[in-house]
């Protein structure tokens, strides 16, 4: 089990229970007994055909089938386990009174069956491949899938209130060691890691340009003072593309939620109906107009006249870019380079080790043999307004690809053998509540 979870980090032990039903493959010898009762929970059947399906789907997912009889046989004694949670879980979130909404199950029911179309190249061949896996007809299949996502939509709501109650498990040190010895063979290999800060450089309008920007703003705050429409003044004359033709419509803020500070200070400030006067950020001059408030949020409107950058301005950036990289090559601290040159509407790095074959093509080919300290030289960004900006990196860790070592996950096989016997107490308890026999 251990060997799964961190495989596919982030997936509950409990997912056993939430298998997304899949499309089809080969079923099992045939010469197995097809149907009998090899559990009862509760008031709740379970037929070896239920064990012999759940196999198929897990088989369609990847799991290779063992290919002797007694490998086999564990297999079925294992998924039959997974089975009576499940059920578990079903009964237990109908005594809670949980519900689910039907057409979120239709719906999802609905994009596996168009997922597991696309697979075959005729209806003929589809229904065919849907017999042969013991699945049915295109509408039994349906109809399966339906059931099959009620019951896992049932158990995880059933699950998320049980593990509300759950309590952590130590796990000793010498635990942590045996389940990474067990799995390591099969974990994910490590990317190649990069983490850096940067400096972004962006084209400062000049003083002529913003005054003319800031008159144009002043015009619009008069027009729209003396009974003009907002929303259309937007459409008409706003450059922030993201609200433009939504009338300048930035739905639902609360603080903090990412709005430049100046900005978010003003928008807070507002009344419903009450419209700002103009105010300067780093993207230009905006005019604010809040809608509705309600608790901690804001929902507003905006009206952004940026002012017009020149080649000048880009070639001026470019040449305070250069210096900022000089400088820091000689010394002088990041904090202070950020403080005077970085564009606040930027992020100021990743500090997180993150894959090196998904950065943007500009920050691969300006990280390209870099070692850990170095300081790129600039380089120049994409702007959604066509505007370019200029980045600086320093390089902070370079992590080759490979395999994780023990101390790199120490910690997070830890926590995931903890959360899985949490989860197996808890369902333990669960089956001492039920009535469960097996019969198999």
């Amino acid at each position: 089990m251990i060997k799964r979870i961190i495989l596919a980090i982030g997936l509950s032990p409990v997912a056993v229970a939430a298998q997304v039903p899949a499309a089809a493959s080969r079923p099992l010898p045939p010469s197995l007994p097809i149907d009998r009762v090899v559990a009862v929970i509760g008031d709740q059947a379970l037929l070896w055909s239920d064990v012999v399906t759940a196999i198929n789907q897990r088989r369609a997912q990847g799991m290779q089938l063992p290919p002797d009889s007694a490998g086999q046989a564990a297999l079925a004694k294992t998924v039959l386990g997974e089975l009576v949670d499940e059920e578990i879980l079903v009964q237990k979130a109908k005594e809670m009174k949980l519900e689910v909404v039907d057409a979120d199950v239709t719906s999802s029911a609905d994009r596996q069956i168009k997922q597991a179309r696309t697979q075959f190249a005729s209806d003929e061949e589809y229904r065919n491949e849907l017999r042969k896996a013991g699945l049915g007809t295109p509408e039994e299949y349906r109809k399966g899938l339906i059931e099959q996502y009620r019951r896992q939509n049932l158990q995880q709501k059933a699950f998320a209130e049980l593990r509300k109650k759950a309590k952590p498990v130590n796990v000793t040190d010498e635990e942590v060691t045996a389940a990474y010895e067990k799995s390591r063979a099969d974990l994910q290999k490590r990317p190649a890691t990069v983490t850096f800060r940067q400096i972004v450089v962006a084209p400062h309008a000049s003083p002529a340009a913003k005054a003319k920007a800031k008159a144009r703003a002043d015009s619009l705050l008069a027009e729209i003072r003396k009974g003009g429409d907002f929303e259309q003044i937007a459409k008409r004359e706003s450059m922030d593309p993201g609200t433009k033709q939504l009338g300048g419509d930035l739905g639902w803020n609360r603080r903090g939620s990412g709005l430049v500070p100046e900005f978010e200070m003003v928008m807070f400030a507002l009344r419903p109906g009450e419209v700002s006067p103009v105010i300067e950020t780093a993207f230009g001059y905006h005019i604010i107009r809040v809608d509705r408030v309600q608790s901690a949020e804001v929902k507003a409107r905006h009206i952004l006249i940026a002012p017009a950058i020149d080649s000048a301005d880009v070639a001026a950036a470019k040449v305070e870019a250069d210096s900022v990289a000089a400088q820091w090559r000689r010394g002088v601290s990041y904090d202070t380079l950020v403080a005077k040159h970085h564009d606040p509407t930027e992020e100021k790095g990743v500090l997180q080790p993150f894959p090196r074959d998904s950065l943007p093509p500009s920050y691969g080919t300006a990280l390209s043999g870099a070692k850990a300290g170095d300081v790129t030289p600039p380089f120049q960004l994409a702007n959604p307004r066509g505007q370019p900006k200029f980045a600086v990196l320093q390089v902070v860790t370079l992590t080759d690809a490979g395999a994780y070592n023990e101390a790199e996950i120490r910690d997070q096989i830890r926590a995931q053998l903890s959360e899985e016997r949490s989860i197996r107490q808890l369902l333990d308890e669960l089956r001492k509540q039920t009535y469960v026999s097996l019969r198999m």
